[in-house]
Order: C-alpha cells, then sequence, then structure tokens
C-alpha cells in the first residue's frame, strides 16, 4: 500500500491468495493490460492516453463494444427450465483459460506441445498469437469472443515472444511465416526492451494509482453480484468456483461445469466480499494488513502523493555531481583489495585472494598458498583457525566465489571449475567435500562470477572464453565466445541475468542464453584493460541502470545502453534505367526498413586523482575491486597504492 513492494510482486500475491498457480492452466495467474498504445515510437508514460481503462473490463474499452455486451446481456430471458444455461451474462468467454495461456506461450515447449493437444494441432496462423498489438486490438475492440487479460510472462520473460526452438507454425496467407511475436515500435525490435517498457508501465504512477480498479473486477467486490453487473464484468454461471460446488452432486452438472472450466476458464476465488471475511484474511496474512477494503484501495507511495518518505536518490542519477571523498576510509598494508561487500551496516574490505565465506560467521575463505592448499580465518582477529589440502590436486588456484555459506566454487591453472561443499562452525571447519568438477576450459580459468537468484556460475578463461554453468545441475549449459584476449572481469545482473564480460579494454554484454547483445572497446590511453566490473541494480526496469568499470588506468568508467536506428542490408542497388529520374530511384531505397541496435556509451569518467590531462594515466594506480552500496546511494572503489597496498 505504499510502494514498499512493486505492482508485480503485488499482484501475485493477490493471484496466490485467490488461488491461482503456475502449476494449472486453468487457473494460471491473471495479470491486466496496461497498455493502450503499442503504435508509438517512445511510449509517454506521464500521458493518461498511453494507458489501458483499467476501471473497466476488457468488454468495455470502447463504447461501441461496452454497448453489444450490454445488449447481449439485455437479450436474454432467464429461463427456469433451461437453467444455468441460459443464464443472463455479460461474456460467454473468459479473460484466462488454458488454451489463452498456452497460445501466448505457444514458443516454448512444453506448452507447444499442450496447445496442440488441446486445440488438435496448431491454429489458422491468422488466428495465433503473432503480435502484440493484434492481440490487444482483439481483446480490447475487434472481437466479441475475446476478452483475455495477460500472464505474468509479459512483464519478465523475453523468451516466450521468440521462436528459439524455430516451430513450424504455419503461414500467414501473404505468405509470412509465422516466427517471432511482432513487437510494437517502442520495443525497438527486441524483447528484453518490451519486457522492460511494459514492466515500467506497469509500475508508472498512472497504473499504481488505478490498478485497484481492476483488481475490484478481478478479485474484488466487483467480480459478483450487482456491482459486478453495474461494471459490465459478469460471465457465464459456471465459470464461478461456487456454482459447481452448489451442484456437485449432479454428475451430469458436475460434468459440464468441469467442462467449460477447462474449455473457457475459472474466475478467480473472490478475495474480498464480506467485512467478516475480511478480517480473518488480514489476519491470516499480515503483508496485506489494508488489503481487503470495500472498494479497493489504490496503492500509494508514488511521487505525486508522497504518503511516504522519499527514497534517496542513487548516485548513477547524478553522475555529474558525484564528488570523491578526499580520504580513503581505509587502506590495507598487505597487498590489493580482491573484494568489497556494502553490509547492512558496515563495508568491508578483504585483501585479494581472500573471499567472505559469512558476515554472520565472521570468517573468510584465503587461497594462493604456495603449496595450493587453502585456509579458513576469522575476519575480526585476522588469525587462520583452519587450513585444508582439498585444493592442492587441483593446482594453483587463481579466483575463488560463495554463493552462499556452504558452497564454495575454485578455479585456476587446472582449467577445472570446482564446487566444493563446506561446513564451518564456530571457527572450526567440519568438512570441505569436493561436490563436482567442471570440466569445459582448456586454458587457466581466471575469473569466476556467481549468482544464486539465475541458479548460474560462470567462469572466465585464458582460453579466450566464458562459460555458463548451471549451479543446481553442476553441468554445462554454453559458451560465451569472441573474446580477443583473456578474460579479466565478470558480472551477473541479479535483477535481468545479463552477464558482463571484460577481456583486456574490451567490455561485453550478453544475455543468460549466451546471446551477445553489445560490446566496445573502452580503451582510452595505455593502461586501458578492464580488472573490474559491476551493475547497478536498482529496478530491472529502470533505464537509468548502468555498468561500472573500474580499470588499470586508474579511471572509474560509467556505462548506460542506448538504441540507435541502423539501414538493414537491401536489395544490390540497380543502375538507373531511361526515363527514370535518380531522384526517383533514391527515394523507393529510402523506403528500406530499418532497424535498431543496442550499444554502450560512456557516460561519466571518475577519477579520483584528476590532474592535467598528460599525467592523468601515467600516476593513477589501478582500480582493484568496486562495489555498490545496498541502496546504491554510494560507489566504492578500491586502488592499487604505488606501493601495492590499497
Amino acid at each position: 500500500m505504499k510502494g514498499e513492494i512493486s505492482n508485480f510482486e503485488y499482484l501475485m500475491h493477490l493471484n496466490t491468495i485467490a488461488g491461482r498457480t503456475y502449476n494449472d492452466l486453468m487457473q494460471y495467474p491473471v495479470f491486466p493490460w496496461v497498455l493502450a498504445d503499442y503504435q508509438s515510437e517512445t511510449l509517454n508514460l506521464s500521458n493518461p492516453a498511453t494507458f489501458r481503462d483499467l476501471s473497466k473490463p476488457m468488454g468495455a474499452q470502447t463504447e461501441k463494444r461496452r454497448q453489444m455486451f450490454l445488449q447481449r446481456y439485455e437479450d436474454v430471458v432467464n429461463d427456469e427450465e433451461e437453467g444455468d444455461m441460459s443464464a443472463r451474462c455479460h461474456y460467454c468467454t473468459h479473460y484466462s483459460s488454458a488454451i489463452i495461456v498456452a497460445s501466448f506461450l505457444v514458443r516454448m515447449e512444453p506448452f507447444s506441445h499442450t496447445f496442440q493437444t488441446l486445440q488438435g494441432g496448431f491454429d489458422i496462423p491468422e488466428r495465433m498469437f503473432f503480435s502484440v498489438k493484434k492481440e490487444w486490438e482483439s481483446a480490447s475492440r475487434d472481437n466479441m469472443g475475446d476478452v483475455r487479460e495477460l500472464i505474468p510472462e509479459f512483464f519478465y520473460l523475453p523468451d516466450f515472444l521468440l521462436n528459439s526452438n524455430h516451430i513450424e507454425l504455419g503461414c500467414m496467407e501473404d505468405g509470412t511465416t509465422l516466427g517471432d511475436v511482432e513487437l510494437p515500435p517502442w520495443a525497438k525490435g527486441d524483447t528484453q526492451e518490451f519486457i522492460r517498457v511494459h514492466r515500467e508501465a506497469l509500475e508508472s504512477d498512472y497504473v499504481s494509482s488505478h490498478l485497484h480498479l481492476w483488481i475490484d473486477l478481478i478479485f474484488g467486490y466487483r467480480q459478483q453480484g450487482p456491482a459486478a453487473i453495474e461494471s459490465l464484468n459478469t460471465f457465464h454461471p459456471y465459470f464461478y468456483a461456487q456454482k459447481g460446488r452448489q451442484n456437485a452432486k449432479d454428475p451430469v452438472v458436475k460434468s459440464t461445469v468441469l467442462g467449460y472450466i477447462s474449455n473457457f476458464g475459472q474466475v478467480p476465488k473472490q478475495v474480498c466480499h464480506t467485512v467478516f471475511k475480511r478480517i480473518l484474511l488480514c489476519e491470516s496474512f499480515v503483508p496485506f494488513k489494508k488489503l481487503f477494503t470495500k472498494p479497493h484501495p489504490p496503492r500509494t507511495g508514488s511521487k505525486k502523493e508522497g504518503s511516504s518518505p522519499p527514497h534517496p536518490t542513487p548516485f548513477f542519477f547524478k553522475l555529474d555531481k558525484l564528488k570523491a571523498s578526499a580520504q580513503p576510509f581505509r587502506e590495507l598494508p598487505r597487498g590489493p583489495v580482491g573484494q568489497i561487500l556494502c553490509l547492512e551496516k558496515e563495508v568491508m574490505v578483504l585483501e585479494r585472494n581472500r573471499l567472505l565465506l559469512s558476515p554472520l560467521l565472521g570468517c573468510y575463505f584465503s587461497w594462493g598458498f604456495p603449496d595450493n592448499s587453502c585456509a579458513f580465518g576469522n575476519i575480526a582477529t585476522e588469525k587462520t583457525f583452519a587450513a585444508c589440502e582439498s585444493l592442492c590436486d587441483w593446482g594453483e588456484t587463481l579466483c575463488a566465489a560463495c554463493p552462499n555459506p556452504t558452497t564454495i566454487v575454485t578455479a585456476g591453472t587446472s582449467t577445472v571449475v570446482c564446487v566444493w561443499d563446506v561446513a564451518v562452525n564456530k571457527d572450526k571447519v567440519t568438512h570441505m567435500k569436493l561436490r563436482q568438477p567442471l570440466y569445459g576450459h582448456t586454458d587457466s580459468v581466471t575469473c569466476l562470477a556467481v549468482s544464486e537468484v539465475h541458479s548460474m556460475i560462470v567462469s572466465g578463461s585464458r582460453d579466450l572464453t566464458c562459460i555458463l554453468w548451471d549451479m543446481e545441475e553442476l553441468s554445462y549449459i554454453t559458451q560465451l565466445a569472441g573474446h580477443t584476449t583473456s578474460i579479466s572481469a565478470l558480472a551477473i545482473n541479479e535483477l535481468t541475468g545479463e552477464i558482463a564480460s571484460c577481456a583486456g579494454p574490451r567490455l561485453y554484454l550478453w544475455t543468460m542464453k549466451g546471446q551477445l547483445l553489445t560490446c566496445i572497446d573502452t580503451s582510452c590511453g595505455p593502461r586501458p584493460d578492464v580488472l573490474c566490473v559491476s551493475f547497478t541494480q536498482r529496478h530491472e526496469w529502470d533505464a537509468k541502470n548502468v555498468i561500472v568499470t573500474g580499470c588499470a588506468d586508474g579511471i572509474i568508467r560509467i556505462w548506460k545502453t542506448e538504441y540507435t536506428r541502423t539501414q538493414l542490408p537491401g536489395p544490390p542497388e540497380e543502375p538507373v534505367s531511361p526515363g527514370q529520374d535518380r531522384t526517383e530511384r533514391d527515394v523507393s531505397n529510402s523506403c528500406q526498413v530499418k532497424g535498431w541496435e543496442r550499444h554502450l556509451v560512456l557516460c561519466q569518467e571518475l577519477n579520483r586523482r584528476q590532474t592535467v590531462s598528460q599525467r592523468r594515466f601515467k600516476n593513477n594506480p589501478a582500480i582493484t575491486a568496486l562495489a555498490l552500496s545496498r541502496e546504491t546511494l554510494t560507489l566504492e572503489i578500491c586502488q592499487r597504492s604505488p606501493q601495492g597496498q590499497d
């Protein structure tokens, strides 16, 4: 209610309370259409006309359509002999059903198989899901039998819009082969950009202040009864769960109800209908203490309403005003910094070849000893309390990562990535056991990155490749090839799953599937190599998020992604025929389709020891580690001093 969780999370909680689940296509989570503009090059999220009317169901998005459904309702006369079959309702189809879900996800298995099972094969291509714009027009304006809403995947999963499996979906009447879903112009031809902008729209101030109206229609007091009739929001009686329960003893009626639900869908459980039940639900579900009022209250916490304290501004929102601290907050006497951790109440700095195992246990893992062994120590006392020879059989360890207190990932000159099970308790190592060696590299592994959120390990090597590993299955996923030199730094975006890899001066950006999104040469001087990299992760839909790199020349460089138009390759230029004006031909060539390309753009350079430009690269110590504070208010960096200390 105060903007403390996202609208997406809010809707997922509501779906769960209402009995909607990913495990049942007939009761799949339901999400709203939030936009009405699928033709503009750029969306204006401050313009109400950009959005769908959330106070009305899909059957009433236009006045003409509303009148048609209203006429349908008034034309039906309840016949007691016919029973429920002739009951009055506005809609004889539903906004969520197994076939609707399968049609949206038809380009992915197992939904492709499910769709064919339900439909008896693929549908006529023109009736398949092939365009977001066409789907909106059908559900909101053109098709009286279509009042569908959306599914959660429209706000987080770009893969379902791509025909990556090359499924043969047929050809349109004009000969066009059905492949990837056609995106609106504002998506720049990029499924990831579609998801980002669509999610940004869901989280916008307009939707936040009107979402309660849609909730009332789907989960609330306008779902049934007089309020539903007034709102043009009634469905066939068999779509309601309580109707099936009332007639459960009659096998014929029960079979009919199940048939309707299987084919057309089911209305979610009404989560707010009487005061007594609202109170019980509120007590049993603490995060929604104010949720079940009648009508549903609007979500607050937007900039305009200002009911909650404003959030501090992230550092990357004001790059031109960034200031470096006059003095370092800590210097390490024994070598360069290898890891910075921004914890809730402190910033923790560890030397190279040391890794925090657990803030609660207060212990670290260290490597790089002459005998290739490893050790565990206490952070507070700086004393080693255990040494292990488990790593000795795997050559020199060059890097390590710790996704959780019971797992350590190591790699080095053996070319093998090793995943270890570790148990530490009260400055004692109970065991350190090899869970699985991962083979794939052909040269020394130089860096690692892990993500528990995406269950992924990324390893970078001197063999000029990175490999993605499944952290649960401990198996190979894919390889990131095309680097020009040894990999020096890696980072995983916990929100989007994007991967940044650095090789020499080059910065690469990849998807979790191994698709290269873009790359750039960051060279700006005699010591251009990138030594560390990090993502800002404020919100996955925020276009202001940046990538931060720390380089050997002592410069912090901040990058953002932008889209630029590109001329797609066209037919070869034809000679001017007799009687044809060259200008006429040039005009016809200018009508070629233009595409979009994603680029990394330098938006700021930060230099703590900025002096005259001639001495800029010569005297700056290298940046060895980066970290962002928990609220991305500050950027923490570590530089190697002239004496080799930090």
